[in-house]
């Protein structure tokens, strides 16, 4: 008995690996037996809709799409850039958020509330003035409403484009319901439970977003320069073009990023469709074979 991948197991975990070590960071396979390993109750059980979005490959596209919104938000916006350090150390930033995501869906209910009182502190620390004179702090409730609702709304807006398994109806309100356990811990007061409660929320905010000279300096590090390796250039392009497509227009507009209805639907969302799979394939775990006798 051995542990095989179908289709090329050397090729397929030598890209699963790379992938895993750039979002997970160098305590990844640590971070992963204990968040799953670990026994105790969890938040979400194996049944829950936020589960199957978070632990699936439409995710990249989603959470590229999720930063290049929250930008729009001068104040959110002006807190990146003062503290985050996306520039300098952007994959620590990923691996951190990929640990805390995967800590708070798949985690004990103690390691994810150790993770959210983490965060919590570290919110409660940023605060600075914009440009413009506006004082902010990372840790204002109406700040961590608009950054939650911008990153559930990306997250399931991918999942319903990409994800191999889309959810029904039922499933994106409950997947909006699981979220809101997490943003409550993070500090958001009565963060929005069903869709329709989402779409509300964030039309409220609309008058309050633009594109600042910060947020459009963000879109052109991340979409025109970003820090992948060159073998990574071509696919990394393929993501980020999918994610401006599931911007809402508006958003695209205020960032400058051009869209075409038609090459969108012929070429960027195929090409995306194509990219998240083999993202997937590359990610699946690895299963039990018998091997063969001269195997």
């Amino acid at each position: 008995m051995r542990l095989i991948r179908s289709g090329g197991p050397d090729l397929r975990q030598q890209l699963g690996e790379g992938l895993f070590a750039r979002v997970a960071g160098p305590d990844g396979p640590r971070n992963r037996a204990r968040i799953h390993g670990a026994p105790g109750p969890r938040w979400f059980g194996p049944e829950r809709p936020i589960r199957r979005v978070h632990g699936d490959a439409s995710m990249f596209i989603g959470g590229l799409s999720a930063l290049l919104l929250q930008s729009l938000h001068p104040l959110a916006m002006a807190a990146v850039a003062g503290h985050s350090g996306y520039r300098g150390d952007p994959w620590g930033r990923l691996q951190r958020t990929s640990t805390f995501l995967a800590t708070t869906t798949f985690g004990t209910e103690a390691h994810a509330q150790q993770a959210c009182a983490q965060v919590r502190a570290v919110h409660e620390r940023i605060r600075g003035v914009t440009v413009d004179g506006d004082a902010y702090h990372a840790a204002d409730p109406h700040l961590l409403a608009w950054v939650h609702a911008a990153e559930i709304d990306s997250f399931l807006r991918a999942h319903q484009r990409y994800g191999t398994k889309p959810l029904s109806e039922e499933g994106c309100d409950a997947y909006v319901a699981d979220t809101a356990r997490v943003a409550t811990e993070l500090g958001v007061l009565d963060p929005p439970r069903n869709r329709a409660e989402l779409a509300r929320l964030l039309a409220d905010y609309r008058p309050e977003l633009r594109a600042s000279a910060q947020a459009r300096d963000a879109a052109r590090f991340l979409l025109l320069n970003p820090p992948v390796p060159a073998a990574a250039r071509l696919p990394y392009a393929v993501l980020a073009a999918n994610a401006v497509s599931l911007l809402p227009s508006w958003a695209a507009r205020e960032l400058n990023l051009p869209r075409l209805p038609i090459l969108d639907e012929w070429c960027v969302r195929p090409l995306g469709v194509a990219v998240t799979s083999a993202v997937r394939w590359a990610m699946a775990p690895l299963r039990p074979a018998t091997v063969a006798s001269g195997g």
